[in-house]
């Protein structure tokens, strides 16, 4: 594997490749990563202990959340770019053409099973071919997740999914899933930088036929940082690589806090899974979005609370930025 870093300065990347590698200066030479170019202050380094087959936590202790994000003695350094390695799964169920819609159930809390049932058939009849949890519902007591997917599944027409959040304690993750999907699910939903990345692999390998949805909460606190961090290019990339067939992007709206580029890079970087643009996005700026994203192929606008505010409700919300993107 290959990565490229900016440096502060770039003579620390001799101490970050060896740091990553074997620790040691005079550590064994097969494994232990070198500097190959350094052009201004980027740094790539080779790192061939990390070859076809490694995990996402092997990935993820060298190049992202490495020992290198604790250190005191550089001033900054980002991830930018990474070869990876051969044998990540990357995505099931590639994106359809064109734009679609999603949906979120609101609001986050609160809802019993028939209740988010009856905002799920709303958001469907209005448009949406995908209607997911808030990343803030589970499984309460009063809305159980095979309860919930159930009560959703049985509203819902043919064609489209309910991804229910499986986000949760570790070791039951997949037999969360498993239920999930003997419910009716039509898709999973998973906060992977909040349950580890390597969940979305572990729900790839279960192999249980329906597409995996990667909300992305979680990852402002590598992307955001200015002594460290990570691009958001890297961070979407290694989430499609690792099996997402949904990857959330941002979007071209105040309420988040990606540039333009930063989402045009993510959408280019998660193909062939379906970008999803979201945050802040509406029957208002619909087409914006699409325009802005400079693509109208494999991308899904989600729509959130701007769809409940609209004035004719909520079904009328999702109809017209349905209709928006479609002219």
């Amino acid at each position: 594997m290959r990565a490229t870093y900016e440096i502060t300065p770039p003579a620390w990347g001799e101490t970050l490749a060896v740091l990553q590698s074997v620790s040691l200066a005079d550590g064994p030479a097969a494994v232990r990563a070198r500097v190959v170019d350094v052009s201004g202050a980027l740094v790539t380094i080779d790192f061939p202990a990390l070859a076809d087959g490694c995990t996402a936590e092997e990935l993820l202790a060298v190049c992202i959340a490495g020992e290198w994000s604790d250190r005191g003695d550089f001033a900054s350094c980002r991830l930018v770019g990474v070869e990876w390695p051969e044998g990540l799964p990357g995505p099931a169920f590639p994106a359809e053409p064109g734009v679609s819609v999603g949906a979120i159930v609101k609001p986050a809390l609160g809802l019993t099973p028939e209740e988010s049932a009856a905002v799920a058939a709303e958001l469907a009849a209005g448009g949406a071919v995908l209607v997911k949890d808030d990343e803030l519902m589970a499984s309460p007591p009063y809305s159980p997740l095979a309860e919930r997917v159930r009560a959703v599944a049985e509203r819902l027409p043919r064609g489209v999914r309910y991804a229910p959040n499986l986000t949760g304690p570790p070791a039951s993750l997949l037999a969360r899933a498993e239920t999930a999907v003997a419910a009716g699910a039509g898709a999973l939903m998973v906060s992977a930088f909040l349950q580890g990345l390597g969940s979305i692999r572990a729900l790839r390998d279960a192999k249980l036929g329906v597409p995996i949805f990667v909300h992305r909460v979680g990852s402002s606190f590598l992307r955001r940082g200015q002594t460290v961090s990570v691009s958001a290019r890297v961070l979407a990339e290694l989430t499609r690589l690792l099996g997402a067939d949904y990857v959330q992007v941002g979007s071209f709206s105040p309420r988040t806090y990606d540039s333009d580029e930063d989402v045009r890079e993510q959408i280019a970087a998660v193909r062939p899974a379906t970008a999803v643009i979201g945050g802040g996005v509406g029957a208002e700026n619909a087409a914006e979005q699409i325009a802005r994203a400079g693509t109208s192929d494999g991308v899904m606008l989600l729509l959130g609370s701007a769809a409940y505010a609209h004035p004719d409700g909520l079904r009328a919300g999702v109809a017209a930025a349905v209709e928006a993107v479609r002219g």
